[in-house]
């Protein structure tokens, strides 16, 4: 590979996909695409298991940081406890008590967002300028394992609640940083004419390494061997998700060399930094108006695409009855069909270019959305058969949104334009939520016309998509 520096100007935004064209002759060892994957299948159980199934859902938020008595008010007779999830139950004490601890979780979250919007661009930026983005991928990887590592110190009492939400906040953030020089280094380890394979099947491995994951832990309170009524349970889950991430991401850092720097930026200080992005937006708006309008329509449709996994565990378990072992297994059947149809469509991605991938992606979605919508009556076969549709679209989306990106980045940008993708994506994250809301409302409260929202904003992210011009393709010959 090439070592030569490109100057910072204008003209340099202008041609997107230079810093893949420098690489176009490379050959790029197996080895090192593979270990580049493996960063996702690592991390992947702090989204699958943490976050989603296990760790938040079942012990964070859970009555084991309720007050001691007012967690018994909330067992039954038969020694089950009490079901919030009807209207009748809502207003009990019990139930309000597990609702504050969501909404406590909830700011946490929130906080952990406002500073990943704020920090990403800056922190890929600052990579670029350094010539270190394999070395910022280290250190917010191993924040990311010490925070994990944190989680087996949370005991299951109200005393320690504040603490899971502070290591559940500061993982998200660590998490979407070391995210940012992760998409960075793919330029490095693809060319134009595999770049959709390779992240297709960075994405596939990141599904598949999540449900492997998840299926041991189910596996291990289902058979006995950890108990799901014990908080001893899940420090273990937090001990084990970090050594997961730490035997599989070794790969990377061994094996995949650090990008040569293809820009000359001058180093200025954390806060001079922010006048540097304003002034690389503004040139981007000027020279690179298609890269621009990408952030923007990506960030739109991936909020959808995030809302489609997010709330369709709750419309699974409210309108079509699944319970916690339904959704368990649904959970790993979709994650299973996302990952191989991820895979797969990266080389459609390399034929046909990424943008029909995400634009047939989208109308697949939103036709899901329409059946589960008006097919409800059917019940939960009809879920079952409109859920593994959607999880063969989610996939390929997402990777081919990254592909894209990368072949009109320019050279030596990487990290700067992917912390500007994490940005939009959380600035435009409550569009998805906020229909959400707005259709239950208006339909009296009836859990399935959220969907139509979901919907809406993956159509607004299709239109704005439309609009956006293709990169070039470079395929094999």
């Amino acid at each position: 590979m090439t070592d030569k520096k490109i100057p910072t100007t204008a003209n340099t935004l202008a041609v997107g996909v230079v810093g893949l064209d420098l690489q176009a002759d490379k050959v790029v060892p197996r080895k090192q695409v593979f270990a580049w994957a493996l960063w996702d299948w690592a991390t992947q159980p702090f989204n699958t298991v943490i976050l989603t199934f296990v760790w938040v859902p079942s012990f964070l938020t859970s009555y084991f940081f309720l007050d001691p008595a007012l967690a018994a008010s909330g067992v039954l007779p038969d020694g089950t406890r009490i079901d919030c999830d009807t209207a009748a139950n809502a207003a009990l004490a019990y139930c309000g008590g597990l609702g504050q601890l969501a909404i406590h979780l909830g700011w946490g979250v929130t906080a952990a967002g406002i500073l990943i919007a704020l920090l990403a661009p800056v922190m890929g930026q600052r990579a670029d300028a350094g010539g270190k983005q394999k070395l910022q991928l280290a250190i917010f990887t191993a924040l990311l394992i010490a925070a994990q590592l944190g989680m087996l110190f949370v005991e299951g009492t109200p005393d320690f609640f504040w603490l899971g939400v502070s290591l559940i906040a500061v993982a998200s953030v660590f998490s979407e940083i070391a995210n940012v020089s992760y998409n960075a280094i793919l330029v490095s380890v693809a060319t134009p004419k595999n770049i959709g394979r390779v992240s297709g099947l960075g994405w596939g491995f990141g599904y598949l390494g999540g449900i492997i994951a998840l299926a041991v832990v189910v596996g291990l309170i289902l058979s006995g061997v950890l108990d799901g009524a014990e908080p001893i349970t899940f420090q273990m889950i937090g001990l084990g998700s970090a050594l997961w991430t730490v035997a599989f991401v070794l790969p990377i850092f061994l094996t995949v060399p650090e990008p040569p720097r293809l820009r000359e930026i001058a180093r200025v200080n954390f806060f001079r930094s922010y006048v540097e992005l304003f002034h690389s937006i503004v040139r981007l708006w000027r020279t690179a108006r298609h890269t621009f309008w990408f952030l923007l329509a990506s960030a739109v449709y991936r909020d959808g695409l995030s809302a489609v996994f997010i709330f369709g565990t709750v419309i699974a378990g409210q309108v079509f009855g699944f319970g916690f072992t339904d959704l368990v297994i649904l959970g790993i059947v979709l994650n299973l069909v996302a990952g191989v149809s991820t895979i797969l469509a990266g080389r459609l991605d390399d034929r046909f270019g990424p943008k029909p991938i995400i634009l047939i992606a989208i109308g697949g979605l939103v036709i899901c959305c329409l059946v589960v919508f008006f097919g409800a009556p059917l019940g939960k076969p009809l879920f079952w058969g409109a859920g593994i549709l959607l999880a063969v679209f989610v996939g390929p989306a997402q990777a081919a949104s990254r592909s894209f990106l990368a072949r009109v980045t320019p050279a030596g940008y990487e990290g700067e334009i992917f912390g500007l993708y994490a940005t939009t994506g959380r600035a435009t994250g409550w569009m998805a939520s906020l229909l959400w809301g707005v259709f239950i409302a208006l339909a009296a409260n009836q859990t399935l016309f959220g969907i139509l929202g979901i919907a809406a904003v993956l159509v607004i992210g299709f239109a704005l998509l439309w609009f956006v011009k293709a990169p070039p393709i470079r395929r094999e010959i």
